[in-house]
């Protein structure tokens, strides 16, 4: 019998196994995945890594890995317009956000989702963790002292504890009984990369327009991560159609501020909408990442959530460990689900109410939200408060990794 297995072989089954295994090498850790074998090696998407998430990756030994390929972000500017309006003023800017007061890093990082996965998969692997690609997990059954997780090819995995970390669409969520809260924006994320001829020195744009947020985030050599909103069915036909059409829908909405835009990623839609687990744990079960929750992009706060579920649920398992308890009994897993459920819906409410307030064009609306950019905008210390959320950085009631700490 193994004592954890992690469906899921993504980022955050993969740095929960590094988490896991580098402060408990004794434990035995499998990790499952159904996706192909080199399937994450074609995956052109980057991913936004707040400051206290690279601290954790720094405590866990890959950020050194990492952080050649991360583009820093050191200024965050938002605006709020009309698609076609000519000039989009500036509400609300952090400038010089980059030097957070405890950590002295950039508040975020870019980094290209191949780079951090690889980076992890292979620390994983050097300290033991047992990587099954091609296997799904078809279901389990829990017991008084283990679970038996039936997958796709073999015999059934006997476990003292199953970890779903399987995607928004959880099959294993479902399987344990565990009901969500859901909601449909009737949006899609529109997601690309483009390169443009001047620098953009480390500026991450919001510009929040009537169809949703039109985010573009730093990368290197002079190019740029979009994450681009708009209404589904106007997101399908953008992403289905010429290139030419969406090469000019594209500028009407970045501008010309940074030169000749050129898409040189590929172009796909992610329907957007707020799943939120009434429950994060269940009888030698627990689920991490967006298995627990998947939000907005507003906020761009989606992997780091992740990452704060990794970081309590490695130091739960490991002081359980340590203490001679049953790491997947209810009472142990209890410490998790009390760290991260109400920060978790605290956020999708922040991020659900967000998108409502802005991804609309109701004049008065826009003339309240405009005022509240503006007045954070004039008030340090209630810009000081945003630029630390944006960090992510802990307190001291928070997992010991989100503060580059060993478990």
């Amino acid at each position: 019998m193994i004592d954890v297995l992690i469906a899921g072989g993504g980022y955050v089954g993969l740095s929960l196994a590094v988490a896991i295994k580098s402060a408990a090498p004794h434990l035995a850790v499998t990790l499952v995945d159904g996706a192909p074998e080199g399937v994450w090696k074609k995956d052109e998407r980057a991913s936004a890594i707040a400051s206290a998430a690279s601290q954790m990756l720094e405590a866990l030994g890959v950020w050194g890995d990492i952080e050649p390929e991360a583009e820093p972000i050191r200024r965050m500017v938002i605006t709020d317009s009309k698609t076609a309006d000519p000039v989009r003023p500036v509400f609300l800017t952090f400038e010089g956000a980059g030097d957070a007061v405890e950590s002295g890093r950039p508040f975020a990082h870019m980094v290209p989702n191949v780079v951090m996965v690889g980076a992890l998969r292979g620390e994983a692997e050097r300290l033991g963790v047992n990587i099954r690609q091609s296997t799904p997990v078809n279901g389990f059954k829990s017991g008084d002292h283990s679970v038996a997780v039936d997958v796709a090819a073999g015999q059934p995995i006997e476990a003292r504890l199953l970890v779903a970390c399987d995607g928004v669409r959880s099959k294993l969520r479902a399987a344990a009984g565990i009901k969500t809260v859901d909601f449909d924006y009737g949006q899609s994320g529109i997601v690309t990369t483009v390169e443009h001829e001047r620098p953009h020195n480390g500026t991450a744009e919001e510009h929040f327009l009537p169809a949703g947020p039109f985010a573009t985030l730093p990368l290197r050599n002079n190019r740029s991560s979009l994450v681009w909103t708009e209404r589904t069915a106007d997101a399908d036909r953008l992403v289905a159609g010429d290139d030419l059409v969406f090469e000019e829908e594209l500028e009407r909405r970045f501008g010309h501020k940074l030169g000749t835009l050129k898409v040189v990623g590929g172009r796909r839609a992610f329907p957007l909408g707020l799943t939120l687990a009434r429950e994060f744990i269940a009888p030698r079960f627990a689920l991490a990442g967006d298995a627990a929750h998947g939000i907005h992009p507003i906020s761009g706060q989606g992997l780091n959530l992740g990452f704060k579920d990794v970081a309590a649920l490695a130091e739960t398992i490991v002081d359980a460990d340590r203490l001679g308890l049953d790491i997947g009994s209810l009472a142990v897993l209890e410490r998790y689900q009390s760290w991260r459920r109400f920060d978790t819906f605290r956020m999708g409410v922040t991020t659900d109410v967000l998108n409502r307030l802005f991804s609309n064009d109701i004049t008065p609306v826009r003339a309240l939200r405009d005022f509240g950019l503006g007045l954070v905008d004039r008030l340090p210390a209630l810009k000081s408060f945003f630029i630390r959320q944006a960090e992510g950085l802990a307190s001291e009631r928070d997992p010991k990794l989100l503060g580059g700490q060993p478990i």
